[in-house]
C-alpha cells in the first residue's frame, strides 16, 4: 500500500511514524551554470526540518539522503541528529551510487564491454566536482586505459550532471540515471537489513562512527567521506579502505577531493549551529 501526506495536519509525522528506511530526494535541482554549492541555501533547510522530524518520529531508521549537496546535506543531518542525541553514523547514508554507475557505464566506452555491471569501479570521495575521485586503477576485472583518455573519462565522471543539465537546456537535472542510482542503493540497504550477505555498495558517510572508518580518517583527514561499504542488518557494517594501492594520478585527485570536502563539511556543521543560534 501507498500513501502520501501533504504538510499540514502533522503531514510529515504521519509520514514517518514506523518507518524503517527513509530516503530524502527532496530538494530542488540544479539548473544551467549552477553547481551542487549553489543549492545549498534551499537545499539545507529542507533536509535540516526533515531530519529534524526523524530525530523526532523515527530515529532508529536507515536515512539515505540523495539531496545535493550531499558533501554538506550529510553533515547537516548527522548534527541535527547529535543536537538530540539519536546520532547513529551506522544507519546515515549519502548516496553516491550514480557515481559508480556512471564509471562502470562510461568506461565502457574504452574497453567495449557492453554490460556495466561485469565491471566494479569503486568511487571514493564526495559527491560533486572534483571531490569525486574514479579509482580505475582498482577496476575489478582490470581495465586498461590509454593515458590520453583517462583524463577525460576522470573529468566525464565528475562532472556527468553537468552534461545532463546542459543537455536539457535547463528543463531539469539527472533524474532517470539517478532514480535508478537511488533504487539500487535502496534495494541493497533493504536486502542487508533483511539479512543477505555480502552486500557492497559505495556511500558517503560519517568514517568514525564505522568499523574500518578510523583508518581511512587517518589516511585522508577528513571525517565524511565515500567509500565501498559493507552493509547488514545494522546499516554500515564496515568502511571498506581502498586507498592503499592507488595510482599516483589517482593520489592527485585525492588531494584536490579532499580540499573541496573539508568546505563542504564545514559548511553543512556551521549551517546547523547557526540555525540553532537563531531559533
Amino acid at each position: 500500500k501507498v500513501t502520501g501526506y501533504l504538510k499540514d495536519n502533522d503531514g510529515l509525522k504521519k509520514a514517518l511514524t514506523g518507518a524503517d528506511v527513509v530516503l530524502i530526494p527532496a530538494g530542488v535541482p540544479r539548473k544551467p551554470g549552477m553547481t551542487r554549492d549553489d543549492l545549498f541555501n534551499i537545499n539545507a533547510g529542507i533536509v535540516r526540518d526533515l531530519i529534524t522530524g526523524v530525530a523526532a518520529t523515527c530515529p532508529k531508521a536507515l536515512i539515505l539522503v540523495i539531496s545535493n549537496p550531499v558533501n554538506s546535506t550529510v553533515p547537516i543531518a548527522a548534527e541535527v541528529m547529535k543536537k538530540v542525541g539519536v546520532f547513529d553514523p551506522k544507519r546515515l547514508f549519502g548516496v553516491t551510487t550514480l557515481d559508480v554507475v556512471r564509471a562502470e557505464t562510461f568506461v565502457q566506452e574504452v574497453t567495449g564491454e557492453k554490460d556495466p555491471s561485469m565491471t566494479v569501479i569503486p568511487v571514493v570521495g564526495g559527491h560533486s566536482g572534483e571531490t569525486i575521485v574514479p579509482l580505475f586503477s582498482q577496476a575489478k576485472p582490470a581495465v586498461n586505459i590509454p593515458a590520453d583518455k583517462l583524463g577525460p573519462l576522470v573529468k566525464r565522471v565528475q562532472f556527468g550532471g553537468d552534461e545532463v543539465v546542459q543537455a536539457k537546456g535547463g528543463a531539469g537535472s539527472a533524474t532517470l540515471s539517478m532514480a535508478y542510482a537511488g533504487y539500487r542503493f535502496t534495494e541493497s540497504v533493504i536486502k542487508a537489513a533483511k539479512g543477505q550477505k555480502a552486500i557492497v555498495e559505495p556511500s558517503y558517510v560519517y568514517l568514525l562512527g564505522i568499523d574500518g572508518g578510523d583508518a581511512i580518517f587517518k589516511e585522508t583527514g577528513v571525517d565524511y567521506f565515500s567509500v565501498p561499504i559493507e552493509l547488514g542488518p545494522s546499516g554500515a557494517e564496515k568502511a571498506q579502505n581502498v586507498l592503499s594501492s592507488i595510482s599516483s594520478e589517482e593520489k592527485q585527485l585525492l588531494e584536490a577531493c579532499k580540499t573541496g570536502l573539508r568546505g563542504s563539511i564545514e559548511k553543512g556543521v556551521e549551517f546547523v549551529a547557526k540555525s540553532l543560534e537563531t531559533k
